[in-house]
């Protein structure tokens, strides 16, 4: 394997990560407002989640930073054509860290109804538009033989792109739901193990579709088959964990079903990073993208020296808040 081909597989893992771990954020700033009958429920919720989420976001930032460190040619088309994208990404990000810090500050009713509408609407937003962006990736964009996007905001829009996101979305909600039923004690909890048995089928047939389509419009391999595989598996493990009562499971099967629909992309990416439309031959690859040996040298160095202290950091949060939250707390953790 080459470190061009190494650097590949760190970015889908850093952008797996990123929807593994933010993933259960996006479904819980989505749904605190559904599941939650009273303030005090709805700020719980949002507690459940109140010492992860801005760790989690780091995940993004690495992911693109990783692209633009070891792909400069797949970052500038990539980002280019998605500009607009971007820009409302950032949008949605910025708002709903601003729900989560400044819900409290108020004591308004309509000061706390306007920052949950915030909250819900950056979580809903920013998991799709992503969604939309990796899916154009195997989808492809009008590029051109110098590596420049040729089409317009709305070619953006192509439709395997567009189920994509919405497949991230319902995974996203289920996977919250699943994270409220694990870290909330309670009527709130039963509520969001009720949601989750609902949104799980319609995941189900969601990531079906899904599948099927990518296997028309990619050139999948094994190993794309496989991970589609293990998805819709995890996805019926969730459901039937729920139904048992065994929470933690349920989660961790959500979260591979996760890992596998965002990996999915990836393997039947490769070895091309983005596919143009103009002309098979325009399309980016991992080789023809990627930066010169000595900086993938020096990457791969810094990686393997920061990656696991990151993990160790990012874990021992987990381990520290780890315990279910059984009403309203009287400090609630990051500012909701």
């Amino acid at each position: 394997m080459s470190l061009a081909d190494l650097w590949f597989v760190v970015v889908a893992v850093f952008w797996t990560g990123f929807f593994v771990l933010e993933g259960f954020d996006f479904g819980v700033g989505a749904l605190h407002s559904v599941v939650g009958r009273s303030e005090s429920e709805r700020r719980t919720a949002i507690s459940t989640v109140g010492p992860f989420w801005d760790g989690n976001e780091v995940w993004l930032v690495v992911g693109g930073a990783a692209i633009f460190a070891a792909f400069p040619g797949w970052y500038a088309t990539w980002l280019s054509a998605a500009y607009l994208a971007v820009v409302l990404v950032l949008l949605a990000l910025i708002v709903r860290g601003l729900s989560f810090e400044w819900r409290g500050k108020g004591l308004s009713d309509r000061w706390r109804w306007s920052w949950s509408l915030c909250l819900t609407l950056g979580s809903v937003v920013a998991p799709t538009v992503l969604g939309i962006a990796l899916g154009d990736l195997v989808a492809g964009l009008p590029v051109d033989k110098d590596e420049e996007f040729t089409g317009s905001f709305w070619d953006l829009f192509t439709g395997f792109g567009v189920w994509t996101g919405v497949t991230l979305l319902v995974l996203c909600l289920l996977h919250g739901a699943v994270f409220l039923t694990l870290r909330i004690a309670g009527g709130l909890s039963e509520r969001a193990r009720a949601f989750a048995g609902r949104i799980g089928l319609a995941a189900l047939a969601v990531v079906a579709v899904y599948v099927v389509w990518l296997s028309l419009i990619a050139d999948a391999g094994v190993a794309t088959y496989v991970v589609c595989a293990v998805s819709v598996v995890a996805l019926a493990a969730t459901l039937v964990a729920l139904r048992r009562g065994r929470d933690g499971l349920a989660f961790t099967a959500s979260a591979v079903a996760m890992a596998t629909t965002v990996a999915s992309l990836f393997t039947s990416l490769y070895p091309e990073v983005l596919v143009s439309t103009t002309s098979a031959s325009y399309s980016l690859t991992v080789d023809g993208t990627a930066s010169g040996d000595y900086a993938l040298t020096v990457m791969t160095v810094v990686a393997a020296v920061f990656f696991p202290v990151v993990l160790v950091y990012q874990g021992y949060t987990y381990v520290v808040f780890r315990r279910r939250l059984g009403g309203a707390p009287t400090e609630p953790v990051g500012s909701v």
